[in-house]
């Protein structure tokens, strides 16, 4: 029932470890800039300033406590949508005050990077019916795969995956979350409000199905991995050798109506596309 139609043309991933051609070599990561996170624009250099109020007035002092503290910022400051745009600037999404999950990972991205702290991406390519519970009447038009940049955080000499800044897998029983926003226990369907953004605070998300989490446990979403691209050293290395879910033409059509579509409202009219929320 998925669609190929909208989607880029993309090839099988090749290369050395590390170059997004398999998914066992290292990819450096940076604290450096680039056109996605956009570290010096007044928008992004305030968003970081509120973060490190808010940690000082929490006792937040380690970079993972202010990552975590960064996290609760965008989740009230950045409303959910399903903007196509996985490029955007991170300036621009804090300016229009909604973003996707792949635009709020980006902005959170963007702090630490500003804090020193090395980040990098892992591609990942999910089945398109992991949507469906979001757009039921809308399956032809969800993409056959859609394209994950995960983040991966340089936390004390280790990489450090977005799901795991609140936890371990391991630390957290199946169907147990910590003190997200959503306020709840069990694993992510990607139904309802709740996106894997927000997610990740309370509960284990894990595309891996370590023994911790494997199985029919919530937190196991591997049945969902097509393919796994490798780490990047950056968001825009990965779109630069993979290309974004949909190509230029469906973007420049869905996004009026997507990007402005909040997570778990109704359906818009037929003939738009979802892309990660």
């Amino acid at each position: 029932m998925t669609s190929r139609m909208l989607m880029p043309v993309r090839t099988a991933p090749t290369g050395p470890a590390g170059d997004g051609g398999t998914t066992s070599g290292e990819a450096p990561g940076s604290t450096r800039p680039t056109p996605v996170l956009d570290l010096e624009h007044p928008l992004v250099t305030a968003l970081v300033a509120r973060v490190l109020r808010a940690s000082e007035a929490r006792g937040a002092v380690t970079d993972r406590a202010r990552l975590q503290v960064a996290h609760g910022v965008l989740v009230s400051a950045v409303r959910p949508v399903y903007s196509v745009e996985d490029r955007r600037r991170v300036s621009r999404t804090l300016r229009l005050g909604r973003g996707s999950c792949s635009q709020r990972m980006a902005a959170l991205e963007a702090v630490a990077r500003s804090l020193g702290v090395a980040t990098r991406v892992r591609g990942l390519l999910v089945d398109g019916s992991f949507w469906y519970p979001r757009f039921p009447k809308l399956r032809p038009f969800v993409p056959e795969e859609v394209l994950l940049a995960w983040p991966e955080f340089r936390l004390d000499g280790a990489w450090v995956p977005i799901a795991e800044l609140f936890g371990a897998a391991a630390d957290r029983p199946a169907g147990e979350g910590g003190p997200g926003p959503a306020g709840h226990g069990g694993g992510f369907t990607n139904a309802g409000a709740e996106t894997l953004f927000e997610a990740v605070a309370r509960t284990a998300v894990d595309w891996d199905a370590p023994a911790a989490c494997a199985g029919s446990a919530p937190c196991d979403l591997s049945a969902h991995l097509r393919t796994d691209l490798g780490r990047f050293s950056s968001r825009d290395e990965l779109f630069d050798r993979h290309g974004q879910t949909l190509c230029r033409p469906a973007r420049t059509l869905a996004e009026p109506v997507l990007g402005r579509w909040s997570a778990g409202a109704g359906a818009p009219a037929a003939g738009t596309s979802p892309s990660a929320a």
